[in-house]
């Protein structure tokens, strides 16, 4: 099993004659370590191209050290990554676990050994008055050695790795390391330093990071705005799949959002997107949320469940609840099949090629400030329509959540435009959210009501069923409540205004 820790660290490049300076004036520290000496020797996997490098993402096997194994570092944010081992285990076949945790990125692609690092490792560690380890200072000297090329580089790095202190420490130690000579890093990892210029920005992810750039230049266009907005939400699907597949809380969610704000971007986006490319993409969309879908109800459901029971005195765990969880479970298990499978990764080639090349329309290069706000306007009188229609719907609750699906799509339509337009896209943003809550919790009151009803008719026991009728009865309470609140929510939205 791969054990998961976040790394905070920062790296600073240094001379050969480089002398660590006195680092007992540091905030918090009362003394400093004796130092340890290691010998390291790493073995860095990656696909023939370097997806994974391209992604700032390392995998290697290293040997030596305290914490020999195999290393996956995945970026988290501003010097910081999530890191997840394991054991040493084969020389050339890396751990499944961690393959798995890449498989977005490779896409099938075969793992193989990239490059070779030696690190002669000098460690010190930086303690406070009680001798806990407030961070660890590692002087290396490093060789590296690119396997297909044969070309090699030598350097000396600093890293300052944080363990209890806080990141105040870290800037500090590395403004006095600085000042004694050292320089930021060229790199945020030795293997980024060897290999260098081989390693190629994504298509999708450079063409997006340009549609940002220019939306804050004068003159943006409709496009740019469409193409900024989907490719955030791309690097988001792929930021969150590992997440997904480590079962994180609220993973599923957010990768989940993501999916559905594509989707509503490329329909309420149509006038700048050429559907011919456009829908087939919304189709897997839909395939990959509603296999997201079935893990989140699920989740939605125990955490409610769980925290009502919590709240009922003399209740203990009932079995109903504990099946849930393995319902829960087993869709987790389903998840993750199809996360592995080919159309899983054409999707994701197809997402980015769309980035990369945007299907844009003749009206894609008009003025974002022009023709956004029409776009906008549109996704809210779908909306207004929708809502208009529920009075005379012959199934209400069937047509309240297609408004609750069109209070979503106006959301998102607004979101992508809120770089262009501010604060009137963000209002609409905020009008519709207040809207889809409501739904929302009217919704979820219904289905918990549903569940409820099913566990009630395969109860084992009067204690059980007792439970589910107390659950059943506040569930409907509440949907009702959120009911009765909709009228007035609505009136209280206006309309779009640009």
């Amino acid at each position: 099993m791969a054990v998961k820790h976040v790394e905070i660290e920062r790296k600073y490049d240094a001379a050969a004659d480089f002398a660590v300076p006195e680092l007992t004036v540091l905030p918090g520290v009362a003394s400093v370590s004796a130092p340890e000496t290691h010998h390291l020797h790493a073995t860095y996997f990656d696909t023939a191209d370097l997806r994974l490098a391209a992604r700032g993402i390392t995998l290697r096997r290293r040997r030596g050290g305290t914490d020999a194994g195999w290393h996956l570092k995945i970026p988290a944010g501003p010097d910081s990554k999530n890191e997840l081992r394991a054991p040493l285990g084969r020389a050339h076949v890396v751990p499944a676990r961690l393959a798995g945790l890449v498989a977005a990125y490779a896409r099938g692609a075969e793992l193989r050994p990239v490059a070779t690092l030696e690190t002669d490792r000098t460690v010190l560690r930086l303690l406070d008055d009680s001798g806990e380890v407030l961070a660890e200072v590692a002087d290396d000297a490093v060789t590296g050695r690119v396997l297909d090329e044969g070309s090699g580089d030598a350097w000396r790095e600093i890293e300052v790795e944080l363990a209890a202190g806080a990141r105040d420490l870290l800037k500090a130690a590395g403004k006095r390391l600085r000042k004694a000579g050292a320089r930021k890093a060229s790199s945020s990892s030795k293997l980024g330093r060897l290999l260098n210029g081989q390693i190629a920005r994504p298509t999708a992810q450079e063409t997006g990071r340009q549609a940002l750039a220019r939306i804050a230049a004068p003159a943006p266009t409709a496009g740019d705005a469409a193409v900024a907005y989907l490719a955030a939400q791309v690097e988001a699907l792929l930021a969150y799949d590992p997440k997904v597949r480590l079962a994180e809380f609220d993973a599923v969610h957010r990768m989940r959002v993501a999916t559905r704000r594509m989707r509503s971007v490329l329909q309420s986006y149509r006038p700048v997107l050429d559907r011919e490319r456009t829908d087939p993409l919304r189709e897997e969309l839909k395939w990959l949320a509603a296999v997201l879908g079935e893990v989140r109800d699920l989740e939605v459901l125990r955490m409610r469940f769980t925290e009502r029971v919590e709240g009922l005195e003399g209740i203990g765990e009932p079995a109903w609840l504990e099946e849930l969880a393995k319902q829960e479970q087993a869709a987790y298990r389903r998840v993750n099949t199809a996360l592995k499978l080919p159309r899983y990764y054409a999707l994701l080639d197809a997402l980015e090629a769309l980035v990369a090349d945007p299907p844009l329309t003749a009206r894609a290069g008009r003025d974002a400030t022009a023709e956004l706000p029409r776009l906008v306007v549109r996704a809210w009188k779908r909306l207004a329509d929708a809502y208009d229609g529920v009075a005379a719907s012959e199934d209400p609750e069937l047509t309240r959540h297609e408004v609750r699906k069109d209070a979503k799509r106006a959301r998102y339509a607004a979101e992508a435009a809120v770089a262009v337009l501010g604060d009137p896209a963000k209002q609409t943003v905020k009008n519709a959210k207040r809207l889809q809550e409501v739904l929302g919790g009217y919704q979820d009151g219904v289905i918990a009501s549903e569940h409820l009803r099913g566990a009630a008719e395969r109860a084992r026991d009067t204690a059980d069923a007792f439970t589910l009728g107390v659950l059943y009865g506040i569930e409907r309470c509440e949907a009702q409540a959120a009911l009765d609140r909709l009228e007035g929510t609505w009136a209280d939205i206006p309309a779009p205004a640009f």
